[in-house]
């Protein structure tokens, strides 16, 4: 996984996942304030940044628009969501929501966890939690998006009555085990069925 400073240099010299037709990227491990400000830098064009214009395909990927249309409202509607997973991006969370350009913050509880020293074995622990909570209230303080990766329904049932705005509510990995172990045990005739006669796609 790269740094925020890693990506931020990609972004910088080659930003191929916008210039691809991304409109929206997701950036882990930031660590600084100047992490987040060179990562808005490197995703906006001039004035608000320093991207270079040219890939059509970032025009194409969507609606087809012009690219003079795409070039005067990229820098607004793209979304920059940048992930607080580290112990110093914590201490400076305030400043990092306040940053123009930063759209969401977007918590990592696993990496958050370890690097706080609160690693999560079984049930959060509350300097955790409270660490969670302070990167949710920085973020709505200043108009922001702030969302958290979650590993269940039940999880992101209570995030979501929290007031967290974007919720992940599994893992693939997990979800497709799961799915796997309960078909399978349909099979052996140890799980529940579904009803006859549904389709390819299970409706």
């Amino acid at each position: 996984m790269l740094s925020a400073s890693d990506s931020a240099e990609i972004l910088t010299n080659n930003p191929g996942a916008l210039d691809a037709g991304a409109h929206g990227i997701v950036v882990p491990l930031i660590y600084t304030v100047e992490d987040a400000k060179r990562l808005v830098s490197s995703a906006k064009f001039p004035p608000e940044g320093h991207r270079g214009f040219g890939s059509p395909f970032s025009t194409q990927s969507f609606t087809n628009e012009p690219m003079t249309h795409y070039l005067q409202h990229a820098n607004s509607a793209l979304q920059t969501i940048v992930q607080i997973e580290t112990k110093s991006a914590l201490e400076s969370v305030e400043d990092i929501a306040a940053i123009p350009g930063v759209d969401c913050l977007l918590i990592g509880p696993f990496d958050l966890g370890n690097n706080i020293g609160r690693p999560i074995l079984g049930a959060m622990h509350q300097e955790l939690r409270d660490a969670i909570d302070r990167i949710k209230e920085a973020a709505h303080k200043e108009g922001k998006k702030v969302g958290i990766y979650c590993t269940s329904g039940e999880q992101s049932r209570g995030f979501a009555e929290m007031g967290f705005d974007m919720i992940s509510i599994a893992a693939d990995m997990l979800a497709v085990q799961a799915h796997f172990t309960d078909t399978l045990a349909v099979a052996r005739g140890q799980g529940k069925e579904k009803k006859d006669g549904v389709g390819y796609d299970g409706r």
